[in-house]
């Protein structure tokens, strides 16, 4: 009883190992190849459980969705002769899994042919334009002349490249230096001839100032004297006027006016000799009323 159960047990062991051999599930984002020592022998797209000899053949698995590719930098001399470093990535699909193995066998040889295949295509084609194609809307045409160029280089894969795009375009850190130095010297002129057309300007509001201020001072002085004339004639008029009406009365004024401004004009001095019988007295006497 003991042989029949170890036999039996070999038996199911072995029938398991039977069967996880000989079967194998396809997931719906791959597909597969069935190799049969060493040769493939058919190619499985169709998801779900398949069967394989046992022991004889393999499977190997390969995405069918979409891959992703880093590339290197690259330094392209444009055709207006200016240098930039490019930096890019492309995506891919494998739609020919056979012809993909018998040609790059993975996703690591594919790596290495389709890098050396896209930066060819991209120094071909941007060899041909300026650098103000690649900053415009003419980029994306660019893009799609590199993609097709790709696509029948790499034909021959068992893929075909469904995008390729530029990521970052610099230019080589010696290019910079140079431009920015000349951008400095650029706006250090610029500043130098905006400073001196202020300067002009500003010396132009100056005289055009000093110019109106002239002109408004001397019509203030001219105005001033035609009103102080005016004035002068009134008052003269008005004088003639008094005088007319009472004489003695404007000689006494005039004879108090003429005294306040010998005062005023001697009020520096410590003393004021007159003599008290001059003019300035006589309306101080007691015959003042003559």
């Amino acid at each position: 009883m003991k042989i029949r159960h170890i036999i039996f047990a070999l038996v199911c062991v072995v029938a398991v190992i039977f069967v996880t051999q000989s079967c194998f599930i396809v997931e719906q984002t791959e597909n597969a190849i069935v190799l049969r020592l060493g040769e493939p022998v058919r190619v499985q797209k169709t998801p779900g459980l398949k069967l394989k000899v046992p022991f004889i053949e393999e499977v190997l698995f390969f995405e069918n969705r979409l891959l992703d590719i880093e590339l290197s930098e690259l330094e392209v001399t444009l055709g207006d002769r200016r240098r930039i470093i490019v930096d890019a990535f492309a995506r891919y699909v494998i739609n020919d899994p056979l012809l993909f193995f018998q040609t790059v066998k993975n996703e690591t040889g594919v790596k290495i042919r389709l890098s050396s295949i896209v930066l060819g295509s991209m120094r071909s084609i941007l060899g041909g334009l300026e650098l103000s194609s690649l900053l415009s809307d003419e980029r994306f045409t660019v893009m799609q002349k590199i993609k097709n160029l790709v696509n029948d280089s790499a034909k021959n894969l068992g893929i075909i490249v469904k995008d390729v795009r530029i990521r970052r375009t610099d230019l080589p850190p010696q290019n910079s230096e140079a431009i920015f130095g000349r951008m400095i010297s650029e706006r250090q002129r610029e500043a130098k001839e905006l400073r001196a057309k202020g300067k002009e300007q500003a010396q132009i509001i100056r005289s055009e100032a000093d110019r109106d201020a002239v002109i408004m001072v001397s019509e203030a002085r001219k105005k001033g004297q035609i009103l102080i004339g005016e004035g002068e004639g009134i008052a003269n008029k008005i004088y003639a006027e008094t005088y007319s009406k009472d004489p003695k009365f404007f000689e006494f004024y005039k004879s108090m006016e003429s005294m306040k401004d010998a005062i005023e004009k001697n009020s520096e001095k410590p003393k004021l000799i007159l003599n008290p019988k001059g003019d300035f007295f006589k309306y101080f006497s007691k015959n003042s009323n003559e």
